[in-house]
């Protein structure tokens, strides 16, 4: 009898995974990895393979799903079928502009200051904005079958974009076979993401067993003017942009993509890992799926108010540090390559801060002095990343069902 319960036990808790509301699980998920890291901190550095294993599935997947997904969406799409992709692209780079003067307003009335030490970090990173947009090019060059194992998106893109359109003059049947492999890699990203409570619980509990907050309060301030700025491109910027744009309420769609793609964005601290559970959200839209399947991966490159906002703070705490004076055009040209900087930042955890140096070379500012701010941004990165990843993912489902959206209205 005992043995029949137990079974029943777990068949009745398989079934809630795989159809319970998620984003109740991933709360419960959230709050059970906290409890265990207070109360077990050393069971809970153990469970770090659940989160391991949850995100490396992610970002096995999504190189995968994005070649294959952008490529059958442009092979199977119809000529004179509109995507809106170009209205999707504007609201990207305007998002991304508009959050780096934020951050620069929030830098002027909360001035930062950092603690500048010798540290030993030593990792590649751009000297100029020209380095930026070179490593971009050389991307999208990029040997095919090299960009889908280094996950380099921005050569997966443009692999799918090429083939997807040499595709298009296919026969019917390569066409509905394309369709079948999206199809089968979609379900297979379904399957991953009922399992992100699971993998959420392990992300929070190890996290905060490991480092735990004590590494953040020594840079409240300058973690204080970071969060401020993305909240509020998070609650108004982007929501007066989303307004221009449907004419209407913008906080019930607002609070939809945050809840359902800021979260687990949140805790996979990658844009890119974040792709497929974007993708779903669209899906449960009903958004246009030759849309999204294309704007989804591509906001995931260069859809970053999140980083803007990393670069520019950063960069004025260190020139503020120094003593060194900045007049308006100065400041607005560092919106400029701040916002340029972040299309080129990296999908992946830290990305935004390896570019920081592009903001200081603007100041005159040696490397040595601006690597050390990037060991900073590490050691706040586990709240800074976080909030940032957030920020950025949530934006691309909205401005892209803000575009299908008005494409519906106006139909």
């Amino acid at each position: 009898m005992k043995i029949i319960m137990m079974k029943r036990k777990q068949k009745r808790f398989f079934q809630y995974i795989a159809q319970g509301n998620q984003v109740t699980q991933i709360i419960i998920g959230l709050i059970a990895g906290i409890l265990m890291a207070g109360l077990f901190p050393n069971a809970a550095k153990s469970v770090s393979l659940l989160g391991t294993f949850f995100i490396g599935a992610l970002k096995a997947t999504a190189p995968a799903l994005v070649l294959i997904l952008v490529m059958s969406s442009i092979a199977n799409h119809k000529i004179g079928q509109k995507t809106d992709i170009s209205p999707i692209i504007s609201l990207y780079f305007i998002g991304t502009f508009l959050a780096a003067c934020v951050a620069v307003v929030g830098s002027m009335m909360f001035p930062s200051t950092l603690r500048l030490v010798v540290s030993e970090v030593h990792l590649p990173s751009p000297e100029n904005i020209l380095d930026v947009l070179q490593g971009v090019l050389m991307n999208m060059v990029t040997n095919p079958i090299s960009a889908l194992q280094n996950a380099n998106y921005i050569g997966i893109l443009t692999w799918a974009v090429i083939l997807g359109i040499s595709l298009r003059y296919s026969k019917t049947s390569t066409k509905l076979a394309l369709q079948d492999m999206a199809g089968a890699v979609t379900q297979v990203i379904r399957v991953i993401i009922r399992f992100s409570p699971i993998g959420i619980f392990g992300l929070v509990s190890s996290t905060i067993a490991t480092t735990g907050f004590d590494a953040l309060l020594s840079y409240a301030h300058l973690l204080s003017v970071l969060i401020g700025c993305m909240f509020f491109v998070a609650f108004v910027v982007n929501p007066l942009i989303v307004y221009l744009k449907i004419r209407r309420n913008p906080y019930p769609l607002v609070l939809v993509c945050l809840r359902e793609s800021a979260i687990t964005a949140f805790f996979t601290r990658s844009s890119t890992a974040n792709i497929p559970i974007n993708m779903a959200i669209c899906r449960r839209m009903n958004l246009n799926e030759d849309t999204y399947s294309i704007s989804i991966p591509l906001g995931a490159i260069i859809n970053a108010g999140g980083a803007a906002v990393t670069i520019t703070v950063l960069t004025l705490a260190t020139v503020n540090t120094l003593g060194i004076n900045v007049d308006l055009p100065t400041i607005f040209l560092l919106s400029v390559i701040s916002a340029i900087a972040a299309c080129g930042a990296s999908g992946v955890v830290g990305g935004s801060l390896l570019l920081i140096p592009v903001g200081c070379s603007m100041f005159g500012i040696s490397n040595e002095i601006s690597m050390q701010v990037v060991a900073i941004g590490m050691i706040i990165g586990v709240l800074q990343d976080s909030v940032e990843t957030a920020l950025n993912s949530s934006t691309d489902v909205l401005f892209t069902a803000a575009v299908c959206q008005t494409k519906s209205d106006s139909q």
